[in-house]
């Protein structure tokens, strides 16, 4: 058995990360999913949330937005809107962002409207929960 997996991070921007990699925790729809190397076949469905990555003994955090998540034996490759590392994470603009995009929701809106302010009211709260957990 391979010590390590090839994760491939994307998003609309740019490839964030690519690397080999231990283990990968993701928040899945049906909750936390570890990916070891070896792992069965899979595709599976992201949700905005916490995404751990142990490489060479370390944990890093990330706070993850939603998307598709391909697993082989080899490789995890995931597609996703947002990638942001912790150190990365700026906490009072996600603040900010989570307050104005509640806000906008006590207001009438759109049906449109409303599936694009709550996307970025779940990625603030993701963010916010990936800083706050690990001050």
């Amino acid at each position: 058995m391979s010590a390590t997996i090839k994760l491939e991070i994307a998003t609309p921007e740019a490839m964030v990360y690519a690397d080999d990699v231990e283990m990968v925790t993701i928040p899945g729809a049906d909750g936390q999913m570890g990916i070891l190397p070896e792992h069965t076949r899979l595709m599976t469905y992201l949700v905005p949330g916490e995404m751990i990555i142990r490489k060479s003994g370390h944990d890093d955090f990330l706070a993850i937005g939603e998307g598709l998540v391909e697993i082989t034996n080899s490789r995890i490759l995931i597609a996703t809107n947002m990638a942001i590392s912790l150190d990365q994470i700026d906490e009072s603009a996600a603040e900010e962002a989570r307050q104005r995009a509640a806000a906008r929701l006590r207001e009438k809106l759109s049906s449109e409207e409303v599936a694009s302010v709550n996307a970025s009211l779940t990625r603030a709260v993701a963010q916010l929960h990936v800083k706050r957990r690990h001050r």
